[in-house]
């Protein structure tokens, strides 16, 4: 009996391997078939579409295994790609114009703008541009009026309600279950560690932040008076009169839209727009068509200028996730010793993290400066950790809601002594020296402890004030009173001096291109997207288990990965609040 055990045991095993070699063959022949992109056919009458649904990242990297396997993200929009796509429909005379159908679509404030100016360059060359919705969410609304139409369907809905910032506060769970956060930190606005030992905003966060978001309304509220035609205060009286309540027909009585449509009818009134004769002479091209289509005068000369992204939290180690320190510091030294390279625009959107992986980062951007031209660009945020890697470039150049500053340290030690007793746990020690139990979490820090940590963060904000001090040219004690962890726009960063001046990523790699004394240049992104199917049997298991988190949990992924950071980085923090919303 047990001799046929064996024997089906065998046989089993024996088809199991087999599988799996198929399998491989199987992913094998797809990578042949998949790996090389075919180049979009761009023909004549032809409309680039704009289909904003999803999220926004500053680069979208493909991923064919997951996408046959239905985990792919397919809702993820690359910033670089639309931009990209816009200069190519605006050079190239088969685009007849820009089609933006606008749908549930997710960015920052920034990232709109960017958009929005790349749209509003376009529009310079003469063609088209035409924006239809059948509900207009807020961000789609202020990106779209820049269009020389705004259509809505006739049963639709335009939200414009301005913006607000709601922070969660866990204290009083953390209280309920028995825990305390010990908290250590310096700066009167250095809010992140708020919703951990308050139960609302402190004066000062309030203060911040009813600044910051005023002000980043008067540029979506300015930016759509010029384009609309319709003054500022008349925008300001729709909003307080809640417009996505609004009759469609007032919509267009008000200004805010040209006409009302149906779908059909758009496609219609774009096939006149574009001088076809017949709607199947109008071809509409995705952005992603449009990644495959060369630009009309690609660059000859061997001259670089490189942009490097650099997105998410920072952290330690060399995860491609967010921005490790390890990571960066290689790239950034490769970009150093690379001659063709002759300047680099550091292109940011980090609200911070580890503080020692951004002294880090710090300690290679000023190397690099040492060698070329270091233009930082700034996205949505460039805050705390994230205004530490970027302020000793050579230049700093923001969007006008771009959130900055945020210069300050922060560091939190939990206290799990309420919640072991609660659950009957207790403990006991045995030391050989007064503090060789320093971090205990069952136990609350003696005073002695306390002030050691205090002083240790007092040592890092000064130190953070010296990296500033020393890169923007501020005094430290004229510095210190615009840090203290306070959060600003980019307008307002500018007025202060914490930026050079406000534009694009265009505007950055101008600035560059002037300080390296190039007029003509090529321009190659970093870090490099790796081809997927050569470091498939590498990295996989890492990219799937994220990749299949993200499709599982959706919009909650975010909560999971905050509370991964948070369990897994450093106690010593520079970043914004962990959850910082605004609508």
């Amino acid at each position: 009996m047990n001799f046929f055990k064996s024997l089906l045991a065998s046989i089993l095993g024996c088809f199991i391997v087999i599988g799996i070699f198929i399998l491989i063959g199987v992913i094998s022949l797809m990578a042949i078939s998949l790996g090389s992109d075919e180049k979009y056919n761009l023909k004549k009458n032809t409309v680039l579409t704009l289909k904003l649904e999803g999220v926004l990242v500053e680069r979208a990297d493909s991923n064919p295994l997951m996408e046959m396997l239905g985990l792919s993200e397919t809702n993820q929009i690359g910033l670089d790609d639309v931009l990209a796509s816009i200069k190519k429909a605006k050079e190239n005379d088969k685009i007849k114009g820009i089609y933006i159908d606008a749908g549930m679509f997710s960015a920052s404030g920034a990232s709109l703008k960017e958009i929005r100016d790349q749209l509003a360059d376009f529009k310079t060359s003469g063609k088209f541009i035409v924006a239809y919705s059948d509900t207009y969410l807020q961000g789609c609304y202020y990106l779209s009026s820049v269009a020389d139409k705004v259509i809505m369907n006739p049963q639709g809905n335009l939200d414009l309600h301005g913006l607000s910032a709601s922070p969660t506060f866990y204290k009083g769970l953390l209280d309920k279950i028995g825990i305390e956060m010990q908290i250590f930190k310096v700066g009167t606005f250095k809010s992140a560690v708020e919703p951990f030992m308050l139960d609302k905003m402190s004066d000062a966060n309030r203060e911040q932040v009813t600044s910051y978001i005023n002000d980043m309304w008067s540029t979506i509220a300015s930016d759509i008076s010029e384009s609309r035609k319709i003054s500022v205060e008349r925008i300001n009286l729709i909003t307080d009169s809640l417009g996505l309540f609004r009759k469609p027909e007032i919509c267009v009585q008000d200004g805010l839209l040209d006409t009302l449509l149906y779908e059909p009818a758009v496609k219609e009134y774009i096939k006149t727009l574009a001088g076809a004769e017949e709607s199947k002479n109008v071809r509409f091209a995705s952005v992603k068509d449009m990644t495959t289509v060369e630009f009309k005068k690609p660059s000859k000369s061997e001259d670089i200028i490189a942009v490097l992204y650099a997105e998410g939290s920072i952290t330690n180690g060399s995860s491609k996730e967010g921005i490790t320190d390890k990571r960066y510091v290689k790239e950034i030294e490769k970009l150093k010793n690379n001659d063709k390279v002759k300047a680099v625009v550091f292109r940011v959107n980090s609200p911070g993290g580890s503080a020692y992986a951004s002294e880090q980062i710090w300690k290679a951007v000023s190397d690099l400066k040492e060698k070329k031209p270091v233009v930082v660009s700034m996205g949505g945020y460039a805050a705390s950790g994230g205004y530490y890697i970027s302020c000793n470039a050579s230049k700093i150049i923001a969007q006008p809601n771009t959130l900055t500053g945020s210069i300050g340290i922060f560091g939190m030690f939990p206290n799990f002594e309420g919640i072991s007793k609660k659950v009957g746990l207790s403990y006991d020690n045995v030391k050989t020296n007064k503090m060789a139990d320093f971090g205990d979490v069952s136990r609350p820090m003696r005073e002695d402890e306390k002030a050691v940590m205090q002083n240790y963060i007092e040592r890092g904000y000064d130190l953070f004030l010296t990296r500033c001090s020393e890169g923007r040219g501020i005094p430290k004690d004229s510095l210190d009173l615009i840090a203290q962890g306070r959060v600003w726009t980019g307008s307002q960063a500018l007025k202060i001096g914490l930026v050079d001046a406000l534009g694009n990523l265009d505007t950055a790699i101008a600035e560059a291109a002037k300080l390296a004394k190039l007029e003509d240049y090529g321009l190659r992104r970093f870090p490099k997207i790796e081809d997927f199917w050569a470091n498939f049997l590498s990295n996989q298991k890492e990219e799937m288990t994220t990749k299949a988190l993200k499709e599982y949990l959706g919009s909650d992924y975010q909560v999971f990965k905050t509370i991964k950071e948070i369990k897994e980085q450093d106690f010593i923090q520079a970043r914004m609040p962990y959850d910082i919303d605004i609508r």
